[in-house]
Formats: C-alpha cells, sequence, structure tokens
C-alpha cells in the first residue's frame, strides 16, 4: 500500500536517512524504533507528505505522490492520511465533537455528515459521553481517543502515529494499543507508530528499526 524508494533526506551537511527502502502492507501495524536523532520522525513525515525528501520517491497504492505540488500534497493528506501525535494537538476552543469534525470539514463533508460521522467514531472509541467537553475538561487518555477519532474521520489509507503514548499513564497507553488492534480487526486500518515502548514493538506485525538513517532491522 505504501512504498518508499531509496529515500535520502539531509538537513545541511547532515544526512538523516540514507536510501531508506520499505513497504507497508494494507492492515499492518508496523512499528518504527531506534534512538533519538535516528531518523525516525523525519521518516514518518516524509511518508505522511508533511515533508519531501532530496531524492527517492513515495507511493501510495502505486501512485507516486513525490511530485506533487503543495496543494495536491495538502488535499491528498487530508483524505488519505491520518495523524496522531503525542500530545494530542486539540484545539482547546472546541468541543471534542467539533474538534473531530475539523478535518472532514477541510475536505468539503457538509456539517450534518461530518457530525453524523464523528458522532458514529465518538460510540466505536466508547468516547460519545465527552461530545460536549472541551479539552481541558477530558482526561489523557480520553483526548487521545479523540485524536484517533479525527485521524479516522475521512477514513484514511494509513494512520501515522508519532510517540502516541508518551504522555499516558501505563492504563491508559495499553487501552490505546489495544484501540490500535480493534481498529485494524474492525476496519482493516493500517497503523505505521514511532514509539520507544518495547511493549508496543513487541506486539505490532513488524518492528523496523533505524540508526544512523539506516534501517538495520525489518
Amino acid at each position: 500500500m505504501i512504498e518508499l524508494s531509496n529515500i535520502n533526506k539531509s538537513f545541511g551537511n547532515l544526512q538523516v536517512l540514507k536510501d531508506i527502502n520499505l513497504q507497508i502492507g494494507k492492515g499492518e501495524i508496523v512499528s518504527i524504533v531506534g534512538p533519538s536523532g535516528a531518523g525516525k520522525t523525519t521518516l514518518l513525515q516524509i511518508m505522511g507528505t508533511l515533508d519531501k525528501p532530496d531524492s527517492g520517491s513515495v507511493k501510495y497504492n502505486g501512485i507516486d505522490i513525490t511530485s506533487y505540488k503543495e496543494k495536491e500534497l495538502s488535499e491528498f493528506r487530508n483524505r488519505h492520511i491520518g495523524f496522531v501525535f503525542q500530545f494530542h494537538q486539540l484545539l482547546p476552543e472546541f468541543t471534542a465533537e467539533e474538534n473531530i469534525m475539523i478535518p472532514a470539514l477541510i475536505a468539503g463533508v457538509s456539517d450534518i455528515d461530518a457530525r453524523a460521522r464523528a458522532i458514529e467514531l465518538m460510540k466505536m472509541l466508547d468516547i460519545a459521553d465527552r461530545a460536549t467537553h472541551k479539552p481541558s475538561e477530558m482526561s489523557g487518555g480520553e483526548k487521545q481517543r479523540i485524536a484517533v477519532a479525527r485521524a479516522l474521520i475521512n477514513r484514511p489509507d494509513v494512520i501515522l502515529a508519532d510517540e502516541p503514548s508518551g504522555s499516558l499513564d501505563s492504563k491508559n497507553r495499553d487501552e490505546l494499543y489495544k484501540l490500535f488492534f480493534n481498529l485494524r480487526e474492525s476496519l482493516n486500518q493500517t497503523f505505521v507508530i514511532i514509539t520507544h515502548d518495547e511493549s508496543l514493538s513487541e506486539i505490532t506485525d513488524r518492528s523496523i528499526k533505524i540508526v544512523d538513517g539506516v534501517i538495520t532491522t525489518f
């Protein structure tokens, strides 16, 4: 489903990624591990079209998006990729329901349809009772579920998660991991997850290790 070929990326004189070749299949849950500064986040950003490689190609379902212009990339990202970050990135002035709806509204979905989809996802993720709550009124685990629902609302091909459990306690961390696997079973959802948590990397379908910009383990 996702194919990265000969990806190279440098910042000044520092080469962060070196000839990365990687394929992610539909419905896979893949973890990316490695020491700080290894290139994990840069790889995820290139995979998510938030950054461009210096050379190489990024393909989704056989379509090379590397040469897309910024507007095309923005539209592609909105419709095909969902993001979950360590610190939720929820807008504090909006309710849970409104935060979830935002990507759908950006994509041109009507308010009625976006709200219906948000309600459907909140029920699926067991957070329907938080629909009218703002982020300041929710626990860390609840906010992360809202972030997952937001990532899912446009039915993306893949969810890219950067240390999604980093700000959670052990109980909420375990519940988040269980949620990812449940979503894979119910939606055949694909996940690529950067993590330092060995308990997660041990249970993913594959754990990809990056050291000094090079994939050392598949």
